[in-house]
């Protein structure tokens, strides 16, 4: 996955410029990104603060620490049923 080149805390402080007042093709011009961008952005960070946005990449991370390790248990349970078929 690509890494961007604005941290989170960044990306807020661009929207909240946004709320001041400042247009969208504005602030794509004078930061350098895409109009598609901003609004993923807006659409994803909007009405957080730089505090959320930390709890959410955590959460993320955790979320996906989980799924790897359910996937893993689910493989071992298919290779045990595997193996037990095999025997009997």
């Amino acid at each position: 996955m690509k890494r961007s080149r604005f941290s989170e805390e960044q990306i807020i402080s661009l929207l909240k410029e946004h709320q001041a007042g400042l247009s969208a093709k504005e602030l794509c011009r004078k930061f350098g990104i895409s109009d598609a961008t901003f609004y993923k952005w807006r659409s994803k960070y909007s009405g957080m603060e730089v505090s959320d946005a930390r709890r959410l990449k955590s959460l993320e991370a955790e979320n996906a620490k989980l799924k790897k390790m359910l996937a893993e248990q689910m493989l071992d349970v298919a290779t045990l049923k595997e193996m037990l078929a095999k025997n009997f």
